[in-house]
């Protein structure tokens, strides 16, 4: 294992260049977003050039030359998909480049997101189905690339266990599996007890993860909550929370994950600069410490 940090986490602490705060935190990997426009940080701003596009061949080299140079992994893309979109196949085939791109540049795996249209109004069954359907036609259309996918338990239906379980079954590819968040299932109002068991149920499902914390009083730790209950004035930095790191990392480490614990730290808005700095200093350090046989 090795920490690594959303690119819009490391940026929302000063940075412009991803580079450089890599390098400033000492942190191994970068989650790099993509948007339907093939958008991505540059993780080297030139020329006022802050973004390259992945549909671009030279801007794909680019990224890669980037990559080496600042000796920084590329840990995974995160994509904004949506399975139930108006123009599926459109969907699609900004999926499959951006999975050949992951296939060319070395990048493992690529970050799925649960929600899609029609999740509050569709019942389980039909919303597995058609979710299934989508990551099935990218799976068979990537089928000889060496790139996972990660759904992340994300928004509404990303948090249903049930959800995510019928999707593994339907699915049944070893490719897929969850970039499993720290976080999530405790922000959808999951008793704390209750989450220790559903992250321990899909650690050996893990492809990617997103390490985030929260702290809510003791008094509601174990009460059902409603979905993202003051969310916002309770996520609080990483070792600071009710989830307890070493025991999910724990977890992920009995079921064979080698991969990276990727920084998501959605707190640092509470804070000023030297405070955010500070912060993921103690994240990176906390996760270090956690991480077997760490240098």
């Amino acid at each position: 294992m090795y920490v690594s940090i959303g690119a819009n986490t490391l940026l929302q602490t000063g940075w412009e260049s991803l580079a450089e705060g890599l390098r400033f935190f000492g942190i191994a990997g970068v989650e790099l977003p993509v948007n339907r426009e093939f958008r991505v940080h540059a993780l080297v701003p030139a020329n006022g050039q802050a973004h390259l596009h992945l549909n671009r061949d030279e801007d794909v080299a680019r990224l890669g030359e980037q990559s080496a140079a600042c000796g920084c992994r590329i840990a995974a893309f995160l994509l904004p998909n949506d399975f139930n979109a108006a123009d599926l196949e459109t969907e699609l085939g900004w999926v499959v480049r951006v999975t050949q791109v992951a296939a060319q540049l070395g990048v493992p795996v690529v970050r799925i997101d649960a929600i899609m249209h029609g999740q509050h109004e569709l019942p389980l069954q039909e919303r597995q189905e058609i979710f299934a359907r989508g990551m099935s036609q990218v799976i068979e259309r990537t089928t000889e690339l060496p790139v996972d996918f990660g759904i992340e338990n994300h928004g509404f239906q990303g948090n249903d266990p049930e959800f995510l379980q019928g999707l593994m079954s339907r699915v049944a590819s070893p490719r897929l599996g969850l970039t499993l968040d720290t976080g999530n299932f405790y922000w959808a109002g999951h008793p704390l007890s209750r989450v220790y068991e559903i992250l321990q149920q899909f650690a050996p499902l893990t492809k990617h993860t997103h390490v985030k914390n929260i702290c809510y009083p003791e008094s509601i730790r174990e009460t059902q909550r409603a979905l993202g209950h003051e969310y916002k004035r309770y996520v609080c930095p990483l070792a600071e929370g009710d989830i307890d790191l070493a025991r999910v990392v724990g977890f992920l480490r009995d079921a064979g994950y080698e991969r990276d614990l990727c920084i998501e730290d959605e707190s640092l808005g509470k804070y000023d600069q030297a405070t955010q700095h500070a912060n993921i200093h103690a994240a990176v350090q906390h996760l270090q410490s956690l991480i077997p046989d760490a240098a």
